[in-house]
Formats: structure tokens, sequence, C-alpha cells
């Protein structure tokens, strides 16, 4: 499975390891696996609050030290929170490797939680949910995305709100941090030109102050009932997003589903952009996107229209969705799509941050890493058959919930059902 190594160290934690040894670039990072699912109402957005105080110092440095010990060495350093993990990563040249990953360990461990400092972010953070409101297309996929997942904990939000904000304490985030950020939920992935031996060796003492383990609690799933939202702002454009569930990052038919969002929506020869953009008019900004997560995922069409043009919009992508139905695609629009699909994986693969992005993600959600020729080899089994059997789940307007953010009145129900 090209130059990949998975390792469990003697303290629990997984080590995900891909040589590349004709760069002189390594990329490494720290997944845990915890994020917006792992969190109740109350504190909603803590997760994403620990990944902001990380940077804001430690035991060992300041939050200045910190920047200061990565620029020194030329090093990129940067972290992200999403729906089920939290990543925190550095690329450096391959000889300044362990010098950026103590870095990062060092916060992981060792992180102070400063009172006056969670003051400040707090607010940086709050002017942050002020943005997403400030920015209408980011406010439609937020709120589809709350709808479709209405009642299992993938609908919580990643940033939280002002009060939930104001709920988290120090004594509230040095709990919760404790107890998510535990050896049985981290994976390590490095990806570049290092020696693994050195590496897992240097790892081995660096996860002592962390519980072995923590508690996994029970996730009761909810009948999803689709939901519909109108938003109204005052604005130039109106923002519509379509979202139905779909299937999850280890169900057998995921390549069928990317192939077929890509045919739909994912590229300028896709039908929603010849005939909404194109055709029609209707849009400058129309496309569809495919995103799935451990046990489930949605399909998502967006389109920005002037708000004269909602209802036409709407209309032409059920059009898009009803001849999907009745006609599936063809066979030039199968190969076609998995030939892009190919292309961008394998320009991704590239990049040694986005090969340590993807052995990361896949260890700790799936438990296993998908191969260069496993990735191709999916793609290619896609059929002409294996989309018939999945395109009932999009092309029923019955499974969407719906956004529009706009400056009108309108029934957007009526307009997506009907």
């Amino acid at each position: 499975m090209d130059n990949i190594e998975i390792r469990k160290l003697d303290c629990g934690v997984r080590v995900a390891m891909e040589e590349i040894p004709y760069v002189k670039s390594a990329a490494f990072g720290i997944w845990v696996k915890n994020g917006a699912v792992n969190e109740t109402p109350e504190v909603a957005g803590i997760s994403h609050f620990i990944e902001h105080m990380m940077f804001k110092g430690t035991s060992k440095r300041s939050a200045r030290q910190i920047a200061e010990d990565v620029d020194r060495i030329g090093g990129q350093m940067n972290a992200f929170t999403g729906k089920e993990a939290t990543c925190y990563y550095v690329k450096t040249i391959n000889t300044h490797l362990l010098d950026g990953a103590e870095v990062l360990l060092d916060m992981i461990a060792n992180a102070v939680f400063d009172s006056r400092e969670m003051t400040k972010e707090r607010q940086v953070i709050c002017e942050e949910i002020k943005m997403t409101e400030d920015q209408p297309d980011d406010l439609a996929h937020d709120t589809v995305t709350e709808l479709v997942f209405k009642g299992v904990p993938l609908g919580n939000s990643i940033i939280g709100t002002k009060t939930s904000l104001n709920r988290i304490t120090r004594p509230v985030i040095v709990d919760y941090k404790e107890k998510s950020y535990t050896r049985d939920s981290i994976v390590i992935s490095v990806a570049g030109s290092f020696d693994k031996d050195e590496l897992c060796e240097f790892l081995e003492d660096k996860f002592e102050k962390l519980m072995p383990s923590k508690e996994q609690g029970v996730i009761e799933k909810k009948e999803y009932r689709p939901g519909f939202k109108v938003i109204k702002k005052d604005i130039k454009q109106a923002h519509i997003c379509m979202a139905a569930r779909t299937v999850s990052l280890s169900d057998d038919r995921y390549y069928a589903f990317s192939v077929l969002n890509n045919i739909m929506g994912g590229s300028m020869s896709s039908r929603l952009f010849q005939n909404i953009r194109e055709e029609k008019g209707l849009a400058y900004s129309v496309y569809s996107m495919n995103s799935s997560f451990s046990d489930m995922g949605y399909y998502n069409i967006y389109a920005g229209v002037s708000h004269d043009r909602i209802e036409a919009a709407i209309s032409g992508i059920k059009e898009e969705l009803d001849i999907l139905d009745r006609k599936g695609v063809t066979e030039e629009e199968l190969s076609m799509s998995k030939e892009q699909l190919k292309s961008s994986y394998i320009f991704g693969q590239e990049n040694v941050a986005s090969r340590m992005f993807a052995i990361g993600k896949n260890l700790l959600l799936l438990g296993r890493i998908y191969g260069t020729d496993q990735v191709l080899d999916g793609i290619d089994a896609v059929s002409k058959a294996s989309i018939d059997e999945i395109k009932s789940m999009i092309c029923d307007t019955g499974n969407y919930s719906a956004v529009c953010v706009t400056d009108k009145k309108i029934d957007l129900k009526k307009m997506i059902r009907e």
C-alpha cells in the first residue's frame, strides 16, 4: 500500500507515516477525534475554542514564542476544527521536522488556558460568528447543514454561539480538554522525508500527561425530516442551498456518489452549471458538493441568484434532478467525471500536506488508510449501474432540506416540493 506504515506506540497513540524520500519537506499532524459532534448545546463551540486556545501559551512557551519557534525554522503551522475531528499541523523542511513537531506536542500536553487570554479569544470567536452571519453564502451552507442533520450530532454548530461561549469558563474548558484529548483518541500523521524509527522514538514519551482513554457516548439517531428556512437579509443577491442525506465515508457507494456529484455540479461542464448558468443565465455561481462523515453524509446544491429569480433557479435545479431520475448518466459523462476525479486526487498527492491530511483523517475516522491504487480503482469501478442504484437519494426532492437567504418573503417549501 504505497509507502505507508501504521504503528501503535506503547503509550497507545497510533502513528500513520508515509515516507516520500525524494522530497525535502515533511508535514506533521496531530489529529484528535473530537469535534462538534461530541458537544452538548450548553458548551457548543468548545472544541473550536480549545483549538484557538492551544496557540495562546503553554507552561514552556508564550503565544509569541510558539509563533517564533516555528518561524525560526521556516515552518508553516495552523489548525482546524471540524464536525468529527480537530487537527493541528506543521510543515517544515525535513531537517526541522522534529523541531516543528515538538512545538505542537507542547501545545497539546501543556496548554495553560489563561483566563485573560480566554476572555480575549472569546471576543475573537464572537467576531468570527458575526463574519459568518455577514457572509450570506456561508450562512446558507451552515444553516442547511444544521437542517439536514437536525436531531443528530452532525447538526451541531462548530463555532457555537455567543451564549454558549460565555458558559465556557476556564474550569469547563480544562475539564473538557482533559477528558477529550486522550491517547486512544489521537492519531499522528506524517508525510514527507523523515526517518520512521527516529520519529516514533521521539514521540513515545510525549503523551504521558494525557489520560489513556475516554468514555464513548451513545448516539441516539432520530428520523430525518426535511426542514426549510428563509433568512431575510438586506442583500443584493439570494443564496439557495438544497441538501439531502447521502452516504458515509465507509459506504461502498462512496465513490459512485463522488462521480455523480461531479457530473451534476462539480465542474464547468457539469449539468447544473451548464443549465442554470450557461443556458438560462440565472446564476454566476452554481455547484454541488457531496460531504461524507463516519456514519452518514449529505449532498448539497448551491446557487447564488437575483431575488426575483429564486423560483426559476429552483425550477432549473429540479429539472436537472428529474432528467437524472428518468435518463441516468451517459457513458461520456461517466468517463469524463472519473478522469476529473482521478486527476484531482493525483494532483493532491503531489503535496506532502495533502497526503498527511488524507492518511490522518482516514486512520482516525475509518481505522484504516486507503492507498493511491485503492482510491483510483474505487473511482474506476463506478458504472452506470452503480449510479442508477444511488441516484434516487438525490433525485427525489422530498428528501431535501433547503435554505434561502434573501431580502423577500418566499414559500421555499412550496417551491421545492411542487
